[in-house]
């Protein structure tokens, strides 16, 4: 019996002295790196007092250090980022829906600024700027290289007030725009009858999205009370609030889930369900999406979709998968960071980070658009931004291709193809009911066989 227990303990020792040692080894690991980030804060600090005291003019401390900030959180992902205390007070106006300036959602790619999407009724949108669109110079002035919350910065101003834009568009020229300022009062919602059926728009999710959408339905039903469906429209929605998100989903649906996100650690996730009720008890949905919808555009598009609520029509959606939060810096006297947390997945567990949503009709809206999506060129995206969060394993955006849909040389290109696809899914009663128009064949380099040249005759 001694000898029974004289093992034991020998075992639990043995067991000890080797989890002790593995301990050391994390201890030492952990330093390691430790010891590390400090040597580089120091040459940080050794950067820094080089640059005030050798540089041909005198510098600003504050803008090298907010610049530092800038580009250490915008090499994580194209979402991250330091907003100094103007530019933390500039978003927290955005999304409360008024403030001044062009009505552009930007990004920065490579240190260009690219146009996700312009906002419906602004100056931007007026002027005719497109997603993917460059902005070069503002003023004749290079945004070149300036953080994304400078070059807004350089935008914004007393409204009124001109703005040249310099543009690179892909396959056209360089060009200028000339936009007058104003105070942007964004139109979130807009509504009206299309026949029998309903339509209503949603520009982008701020803090009135959920209100101003269910007060358009309402509206509708009201005047007309034998309404037999409805198209919501999510193109060039650039996103928003994700409460807002949950909010607009919950209006359709009976209940369940509307999207999980999910963080680091494997068991962080947060759901967010719909309550019981749905707005149009039932009546036939369809979803126009394109890929200027993102981020809380995908997430409802991505609910209705997997939730068997609507069908979608139009193009693939952006692919923005993640999820930002804003953390006030001493209460936003010092700015803040907006720093990516999570990833959002569908309620079939989808995450479209990258590969965006597929519709159940693809539908490009014009049969230069058509040509353009069979160019890879094309293809403006999450995925497309040269530092963007990976996909999951496996998964990638579709490449180039011919889209399933474009008009035919008999339709009119002044009106709108997509909606009256939309429309005629809801006649029909379904995308597998609807009859299909003959697939465009576009004539790209990249689709189009090479034709070996004839002899001369």
């Amino acid at each position: 019996m001694f000898k029974k227990h004289l093992m034991i303990g020998a075992c639990a020792f043995v067991l000890g002295a080797g989890s002790m040692a593995y301990i050391s080894q994390q201890a030492q690991a952990t330093a390691q790196p430790r010891a590390e980030t400090y040597r580089m804060l120091e040459l940080f600090g050794d950067v820094l007092e080089l640059a005030e005291r050798q540089y041909v003019t005198e510098v600003d401390e504050k803008k090298l250090i907010e610049a530092a900030l800038e580009g250490m959180l915008a090499s994580l992902d194209p979402h991250s980022g330091y907003l100094a205390p103007d530019n933390f007070d500039d978003m927290q106006e955005t999304t409360k829906g008024e403030y001044g300036g062009l009505g552009l959602e930007i990004t920065s790619e490579d240190g260009v600024v690219k146009i996700i999407a312009p906002m419906d009724g602004t100056p931007a949108d007026k002027a005719g700027l497109l997603p993917g669109d460059y902005i070069t110079a503002v003023n004749g002035q290079s945004v070149l290289g300036l953080p994304v919350s400078e070059a807004v910065k350089s935008m914004r101003g007393k409204p009124g007030e001109k703005v040249t834009l310099s543009i690179a568009r892909e396959k056209a020229d360089p060009f200028d725009v000339t936009l007058v300022r104003e105070v942007i009062k964004q139109k979130v919602v807009s509504s009206r009858m299309e026949g029998d059926y309903g339509y209503v728009r949603l520009s982008t999710f701020n803090e009135k999205a959920t209100d101003e959408v269910t007060a358009a339905i309402r509206g509708l039903q009201e005047k007309n009370p034998k309404m037999k469906g409805l198209v919501f429209d999510l193109r060039r929605n650039p996103g928003g609030l994700l409460d807002q998100a949950v909010g607009v989903s919950d209006i359709f649906l009976d209940g369940g889930e509307v999207v999980s996100q999910r963080g680091r650690d494997a068991k962080d996730i947060e759901r967010y369900n719909a309550r019981s009720g749905d707005m149009l008890d039932g009546l036939p949905l369809v979803v126009l999406v394109d890929n200027g919808s993102a981020s809380a555009a995908e997430i409802v598009a991505g609910a209705l979709q997997d939730r068997k609520r609507a069908e979608l029509v139009g193009l693939t959606t952006f692919g923005k998968g993640s999820v930002q939060t804003v953390i006030p810096l001493r209460g936003g006297s010092d700015g803040a960071v907006k720093l990516t947390t999570a990833r959002y997945y569908t309620p079939a567990g989808r995450s479209i980070q990258k590969t965006g949503i597929e519709p159940d009709l693809e539908v490009a809206a014009t049969r230069e658009q058509a040509e353009l999506i069979a160019n890879k060129a094309f293809q403006f995206s999450e995925a497309s931004l040269r530092n963007s969060l990976d996909a999951e394993e496996g998964k990638s955006r579709r490449e180039a291709h011919a889209p399933a849909e474009a008009p035919p040389a008999t339709f009119d290109e002044k009106k709108d193809f997509q909606l009256a696809r939309a429309i005629d899914v809801l006649k029909n009663g379904s995308v597998m009911a609807t009859p299909k128009l003959p697939k465009p064949a576009p004539k790209m380099a990249g689709i189009v066989e090479k034709v070996a040249p004839q002899p001369k005759k």
